[in-house]
């Protein structure tokens, strides 16, 4: 009877272990997920609405409605051009829209002070794009470059808008396709034009990557110096060997963990922190600079900090503008900032399908824009020259590229594309692919959120129908 009794005590207190670890196991979940999910989804809903200028019922049912996005409560309040997110009344996070800034998620700040920020805009040229031609402005020629079969080109744009796989759609939004620097293939889906302002994520990156370029250009940068960092200006900090180059080609060496499925540095920098840059920059090294490639949007909202800190406060918020997306007819593109006011030059930036074709196009031609040479010579070369750490030559300055692997160019990423290929590249599916040798620029923008849109496949198509 005793043992009987033992054994009854003893299977007790093993379902209290296993209760207790499960409700703590459950409050732990919650305290580190809840502030990502509604953080996302009040940034995404705000940045949607106000920046992209889309109906909250479609960005409700199409870009927060699965799980576990699903489990956040999210009110948008229009005279105060804000999103609140909660879950189950928890993790409270406001995302507000200031005119000409985007949206910015108030973290660690009080939203009076991030209110309170005073900067200077840019000034956007008052013009109408309807009556400026092609790339300047959105008047397309009627004609089309010789060597191009237009009836493949466009049942190649019409396959990637068709759902083969219903259980799991890959909701391409807008293609762009460029050829000899024309337009000449152009499609959006349902509720989408070529005046919807479209969500970048990573392609933020070669944004960055393209302000650095002209800061060098400017000689006011050296990619090859140490980064002028403030957390790592002691000779004595191993940190202080980090270049910029090291930042642009994802090898910085700095131990930060990009994982999206839970909470981690990546999460923690783009819904939980004021400073995205210092942030980054007050993490440990964990590899020596320049051996080892990692992918880390830190890295890339270190640069955006360092693009701040080098500009200066009086221009800096206007200097993307008025050197980069003015200069390229993008006048649709915003970038967003942290709390701080420091662009995150990691993942949010908005542009419509043709700005991003645009972008595209400046590197296509080598850095020059409407005969005015943007980028400095050698810039883009060395942008789609291979980190030597980065696998499958997969990497340069915050561009992926498709060199293939040393000595086996046929084991690359598109293979069905050619090894000049490079491309600014976003979460679900966001990409301008630029392809010199095909004189192509290829923009592909969608909520592919299960990875399952075959890129290769989809420029394959395209390159089949230059003849």
């Amino acid at each position: 009877m005793a043992t009987q009794k033992r054994k009854f005590r003893n299977l007790r207190n093993l379902a209290l272990v296993i209760l207790v670890s499960s409700i703590g196991y459950g409050v732990y979940y919650c305290w580190v997920s809840f502030p990502i999910i509604s953080g996302y989804g009040a940034k995404v809903l705000c940045s949607s609405v106000f920046v992209a200028g889309r109906a909250e019922q479609q960005v409700r049912k199409e870009d927060i409605a699965s799980f576990p996005l699903s489990l956040g409560h999210y009110t948008i309040d229009y005279k105060d051009s804000s999103v609140t997110g909660s879950v189950w009344g928890l993790a409270k996070t406001k995302a507000i829209y200031r005119s000409g800034l985007g949206a910015t998620l108030v973290s660690e700040w009080t939203e009076q002070q991030v209110r309170e920020e005073k900067f200077r805009l840019a000034q956007r040229p008052a013009l109408r794009t309807d009556t400026l031609s092609w790339p300047m402005g959105d008047r397309v020629a009627d004609t089309v470059p010789a060597g191009l079969d237009m009836a493949a080109l466009h049942s190649a744009i019409d396959a990637i808008f068709m759902e083969k796989d219903t259980a799991h759609p890959i909701k391409t939004r807008a293609v762009i396709v460029l050829y000899k620097g024309q337009l000449v293939g152009e499609r959006y889906a349902p509720g989408f034009t070529r005046d919807t302002r479209l969500l970048g994520w990573s392609m933020s990156k070669s944004i960055t990557s393209a302000l650095i370029g002209m800061l060098v250009g400017d000689g006011r940068l050296h990619v090859d110096a140490p980064a002028p960092v403030p957390e790592w200006k002691n000779p004595d900090d191993p940190r202080h060997a980090i270049t910029l180059v090291n930042l642009l080609q994802q090898c910085s060496g700095l131990q930060f963990e990009e994982n999206y499925t839970k909470s981690s540095d990546a999460t923690k920098m783009l819904f939980e922190r004021a400073d995205m840059g210092a942030y980054t920059a007050s993490h440990p090294e964990k590899d020596t600079p320049g051996t080892v490639w990692y992918y880390s949007s830190g890295n890339s909202n270190i640069v955006a900090r360092i693009v701040r800190q080098t500009v200066g406060e009086e221009g800096y918020h206007a200097f993307p503008y008025e050197r980069l997306f003015y200069k390229t007819g993008m006048y649709s593109a915003v970038l967003e900032p942290d709390a701080s006011g420091t662009f995150v030059g990691s993942s949010y930036s908005y542009a419509t399908a043709r700005d991003w074709a645009r972008f595209g196009l400046l590197y296509l031609n080598d850095g020059v824009f409407n005969g005015e040479r943007l980028l400095p010579e050698g810039w883009v070369r060395s942008t789609a020259t291979p980190a030597p750490a980065a696998p499958k030559g997969k990497y340069g300055y915050m561009f992926w590229l498709n060199a293939g692997t040393k000595g086996n160019p046929g084991d690359r990423t598109y293979p069905h594309a050619p090894a000049d290929l490079f491309c600014a590249d976003g979460f679900e599916g966001q990409n301008v692919f630029i392809i010199p040798s095909r004189q192509l620029v290829v923009v592909r923008l969608g909520l592919t959120t299960h990875g399952k849109f075959n890129a290769d496949r989809f420029l394959g198509e395209i390159l089949g129908a230059l003849r």
